[in-house]
């Protein structure tokens, strides 16, 4: 076995799917799952279990992936004391939004860049709802994400800012104008909403306590995705307006309030509480740690 055979089977425990973790390796989903069967055949135990849903860590599995994760912060311990460079190097694992990168992420990274530049960002891009779960499971060391009202067990957080919940149409579509309170609007227009995540939660919570039957076109993962089906006309997208204020939807889109129905996402920076791996890996996170507290600090949690 090698450490690229070591970084698969760590890469894998975290995501359990054969294609996400096929991508941060730069292999195809077919040849991560061969290099796992030759590696287990190898080694004479199975790591995982297969399904059409994804993998799962046998017991074996656990106690290799504590073995190569420990080989691994190793390995890069002894390769920067042989650097001879006093310069913090390494890489920091991110887990953010598309909203997040061009809205939130800019000023933490050009500050930590200026000041450790010895340090690089590995940016991991996906759906709001996923943010946390990145972080539990180690696939992040942070994460940009909305902080729940009732906190987050085992994490901290850093509020960056307070974005209300709206709805998003097309400026050419055919909500530009809609009529009546929020109640009204959820009962007659047709919706897209996410599938997870706190925005559905209070969608959800807020439609029951009303008995109302909202009119949903579509459900979908991610703000992106949303803005993409109001895009085309097909009804009005439930987003944190923050969604609406940088990047490519600034222009071509009308922002409709949902009044105080379904409240505002508190965004910021998470992170676990407790600090874990070696050396090098926990320079980093407090270096990360200095630049928010920096830039943020009177906002933790």
């Amino acid at each position: 076995m090698d450490f690229f055979e070591l970084q698969a089977v760590s890469e894998l425990s975290k995501t359990l799917h054969f294609a996400k973790a096929a991508a941060k390796i730069n292999l195809s989903p077919s040849a991560l799952s061969r290099m796992i069967s030759r590696l287990e055949s190898e080694i004479g135990v199975a790591l995982f279990e297969r399904d059409n849903h994804g993998a799962s860590l046998t017991q074996a599995g656990a106690a290799f992936v504590r073995f190569a994760d420990k080989c691994l912060c190793e390995r890069d311990e002894i390769l920067h004391s042989f650097s001879q460079s006093d310069v913090l190097s390494g890489t920091l694992r991110v887990y953010a939004s598309v909203t997040a990168c061009y809205s939130i992420l800019p000023s933490f990274v050009k500050r930590l860049s200026e000041k450790y530049p010895g340090i690089h960002l590995s940016v991991q891009t996906g759906d709001p709802a996923s943010a946390v779960d990145s972080v539990r499971n180690g696939e992040a060391e942070l994460a940009v994400a909305a902080i729940p009202d009732e906190g987050l067990s085992g994490l901290k957080s850093i509020s960056v800012c307070h974005s209300p919940l709206v709805f998003a149409a097309s400026s050419g579509g055919p909500f530009v104008t809609v009529h009546g309170s929020p109640q009204d609007i959820v009962s007659s227009v047709p919706l897209i909403l996410p599938k997870t995540g706190l925005a559905r939660k209070r969608f959800d919570s807020w439609i029951e306590s009303r008995n109302v039957r909202p009119s949903i076109a579509a459900e979908t993962e991610g703000n992106e995705a949303i803005m993409a089906m109001a895009q085309l006309g097909i009804g009005i997208g439930l987003v944190p307006e923050i969604v609406l204020q940088n990047g490519p939807y600034k222009s071509g889109f009308i922002c409709h309030s949902a009044g105080n129905a379904l409240g505002f996402y508190n965004i910021g920076f998470i992170e676990r509480t407790r600090i874990s791996g070696g050396e090098i890996s926990r320079k980093i996170r407090f270096a990360a740690d200095e630049v928010l507290e920096e830039l943020f600090g009177a906002n933790q949690q």
